[in-house]
């Protein structure tokens, strides 16, 4: 599926999507961190795209020539982490018949993406503690360290600094990774960017299935605005994905849509057959989208995924032309 701005799906081109303010202050932090080859935590909910986040910060930084490796930090928790991390050399333990690089290495001159970083178990907190600390590793079976140049990017859905009050987390762990900290914000703090993400998302399914792209009804779209999103951007792309399937014309319609996003909103304020209902939903909408874009039309267009010429026809329409900016600001 494709992904923007909340996933880590590897077969989108889709980038930090948005021009809500905690979007465009993301891009602001990820363009200073890929600046600086500092340590740094991206905090966020899951399916908010801290992967995406962090592939952005690799990708402008001066380690862009040099390998992403992404680590789901959940699977290292059995007796051969240290190979998974550090490589083995051959003969280690049985069935080691090939030697292996392992994580550090395969990112050395990178960057290394330690996920969900607050699930490791805490004997593995303090192997990965000295590893970064001395920016050497001794793989598996072998009596020297190999030094590695790594940049260490980690990410985690948990409060870490409650885990370390708790004893969870090493607290020499968390103020290593804790240099430069960002949050990715959850999608219902950014409705606005709800419809660019859609248009993004339905424009890189069409390229997917080799078929031509669908639009989204406006009333699909207040259906979209009015639920909370608690999966975030993956929630939204999986829901899009669901409605293109099952979408029997050119458009998606809120009838398309998952139920359990139907489900959120009571049926008679989204009904596609009620004239009154879909005129109030598409005149809220657009209001909506005004306001955010704070009176500009080519910004609210773009929100709501539709030409600017036929935005000011509906404007015009519904009499919203006092949410409009004025020309000379």
């Amino acid at each position: 599926m494709p992904y923007a701005a909340g996933g880590e799906d590897s077969r989108s081109g889709l980038r930090l999507i948005g021009q809500s303010q905690a979007m465009l202050q993301l891009r602001r932090m990820v363009e200073a961190l890929g600046a600086r080859d500092c340590t740094s935590l991206i905090q966020g909910e899951s399916g908010s795209g801290k992967e995406l986040t962090a592939r952005e910060i690799h990708a402008r930084s001066s380690r862009r020539q040099g390998a992403f490796v992404p680590v789901d930090c959940t699977t290292l928790r059995d007796t051969l982490f240290e190979s998974q991390l550090f490589g083995h050399v051959r003969g280690a333990f049985t069935g080691a018949d090939k030697p292996t690089l392992g994580f550090f290495r395969s990112a050395d001159g990178g960057t290394l993406f330690l996920d969900e970083i607050g699930e490791l178990p805490l004997h593995i907190q303090a192997k990965l503690l000295r590893c970064i600390q001395e920016g050497e590793v001794v793989p598996l079976g072998a009596v020297s360290a190999i030094k590695v140049n790594v940049r260490i990017v980690a990410a985690t859905h948990r409060d870490l600094s409650a885990m370390v009050r708790d004893g969870t987390f090493r607290a020499d762990l968390f103020y290593r990774l804790h240099v430069a900290c960002l949050s990715v914000p959850p999608l219902r703090q950014r409705k606005e960017d709800i419809a660019l993400l859609a248009r993004h998302t339905l424009g890189d399914l069409a390229r997917i299935y080799q078929e031509p792209e669908k639009t989204l009804s406006l009333t699909a779209m207040h259906v979209m605005h009015q639920y909370d999103w608690p999966g975030n951007v993956r929630e939204l792309t999986n829901a899009l994905e669901h409605a293109l399937v099952f979408a029997a014309g050119p458009q998606v319609t809120c009838e398309d849509l998952p139920a359990t996003i139907r489900g959120a909103q009571p049926v008679e304020t989204f009904t596609e057959d009620s004239i009154q209902t879909l005129d109030a939903a598409q005149r809220g909408l657009i209001a909506r989208a005004l306001r955010a874009a704070d009176g500009n039309q080519t910004r609210a267009a773009e929100m709501l995924a539709v030409e600017r010429h036929r935005l000011h026809r509906i404007i015009r329409r519904y009499n919203l032309e006092h949410l409009t900016r004025p020309k000379n600001r």
